[in-house]
């Protein structure tokens, strides 16, 4: 074997590693573990941190969902204490 042949392919086999090596260090710095023609693509970001923002639209929604919610709850705890004041008040009556 010629030594300058294997000295020229060790040295491209080494700048084919050298780039790889680039390749998988960008990647751990974006956070992807696959590599990007290997990726299926994406029509969202590749990680999300915390939560959704909530537009002031979808607040204003939520608050008015929940003060329903809580209106129906007292509603129906006022009609269970009249309910069973009632009920005392005629068995106290019938006795």
């Amino acid at each position: 074997m010629d030594l300058y042949k294997a000295i020229r392919e060790l040295v491209e086999e080494k700048k084919r590693i050298d780039q790889i090596i680039a390749t998988l260090e960008a990647m751990l710095k974006r956070g992807t573990t696959v590599a990007p023609d290997l990726a299926a693509p994406r029509t969202v970001p590749a990680k999300r941190r915390g939560r959704k923002s909530m537009s002031a639209e979808e607040r204003r929604q939520v608050s008015d969902r929940m003060a329903r919610y809580w209106a129906a709850k007292r509603a129906e705890k006022e009609n269970n204490a009249s309910e069973s004041q009632e009920s005392s008040e005629e068995a106290a009556a019938t006795s």
